[in-house]
């Protein structure tokens, strides 16, 4: 089977190569897949260069989220045992933590459900308690992480402000329902948050960037609101001032979603039918905004790693080459 490689850490264009290679053999508990779509991940990027927490043996195949077949025909979405990741024609995961594929989605759809949705119910749910009426700030609105929590905001009634990067990714919140959408680029963001919140701020806001990003949370969070700490796709990792979460009254709220494979892993479960219900009644809809043949994985992912992407890139080995759909 074909696979991408990683054979040392960089830059994902410049250290992945695509091998030929034998079909991974399933361990104890677990189940090989045949890979219909496999959805590229911020980790993806972080794995290739070596700067992620988890850190798979060299030579490994990226790919932590995807939309396989079983033996049987069955269509599930899983997250793929490293090193034996998704970017290739075979995977392989544990069976007792494969999902089945929503109907209501296709391949490429179905395998951006799982880890963005699942972190953006947890942290908008269980972490964050978002309730109707509320205000949700999500910084990259137009990103893979931030439109499954800007659709999942919606769905529960909030009222939704987008943080984007430039006028492209502004029409692109718009689109997918922000009820305000204010573009870092043009516009400070500190000043048009707070007056689309006639001065009060935000009751939940939702960070996967870091850096900047959670300086502006801390400047515009509501009395009693939480900033949900998701990730750090700005490479910079704050240091809060506990004093001033003291004095302003705010929650900061941690979020490492994989710890729930193994702390809960119920609830994994249960939120798997909360997004599949969404998603029978339109509710959510991954945004895929490219869908790339196997052997254009390195580029797409790269494209990940440099920011220039909106909703979510996917792979399809089942795509020929140059057939972007």
């Amino acid at each position: 089977m074909q696979a991408w490689q990683v054979h040392e850490n960089g830059e994902p264009s410049e250290v992945m190569r695509l091998a030929e290679v034998a079909p991974p053999t399933p361990g104890e508990g677990q189940v090989l897949l045949k890979v219909r779509a496999a959805n590229i991940n911020f980790p993806d990027v972080l794995m290739a260069r070596g700067q992620y927490q988890v850190r798979p043996p060299l030579p490994f195949t990226p790919g932590v989220e995807i939309c396989g077949e079983t033996e049987e025909g069955r269509r599930v979405i899983a997250n793929p045992a490293l090193p034996y990741g998704g970017f290739a024609e075979y995977a392989v995961a544990d069976a007792a933590a494969v999902l089945t594929a929503p109907d209501s989605l296709d391949d490429a759809e179905a395998a951006a459900l799982h880890i963005g949705y699942q972190t953006g119910w947890f942290g908008l749910h269980r972490r964050a308690r978002l309730e109707a009426g509320e205000t949700l700030l999500v910084h990259a609105a137009a990103g893979g992480v931030g439109s499954a929590a800007v659709q999942l905001g919606k769905a529960a009634g909030a009222r939704v402000i987008g943080v984007v990067g430039g006028a492209e990714k502004a029409v692109v919140a718009r689109e997918l329902g922000c009820d305000v959408v204010v573009d870092r680029r043009a516009e400070d963001v500190v000043s048009a948050v707070k007056e689309a919140t006639g001065g009060r701020g935000a009751d939940v806001i939702y960070d996967p960037v870091g850096g900047e990003a959670y300086t502006q949370s801390t400047k515009v969070v509501a009395f009693e609101g939480r900033i949900v700490v998701v990730g750090f796709a700005s490479g910079n990792i704050p240091a809060p001032g506990l004093n001033h979460a003291l004095v302003k009254n705010y929650s900061i709220l941690g979020l490492h979603w994989g710890l729930y494979n193994t702390k809960n892993p119920k609830l994994v479960q249960h939120c798997h039918e909360q997004l599949t219900e969404l998603a029978a009644r339109g509710a959510i809809k991954p945004l895929v905004s490219e869908r790339v043949p196997l052997q254009e994985g390195a580029a797409a992912v790269q494209r990940v790693a440099d920011g220039v992407t909106t909703g979510r890139v996917v792979v399809v080995p089942s795509l020929e080459n140059g057939a972007v759909a």
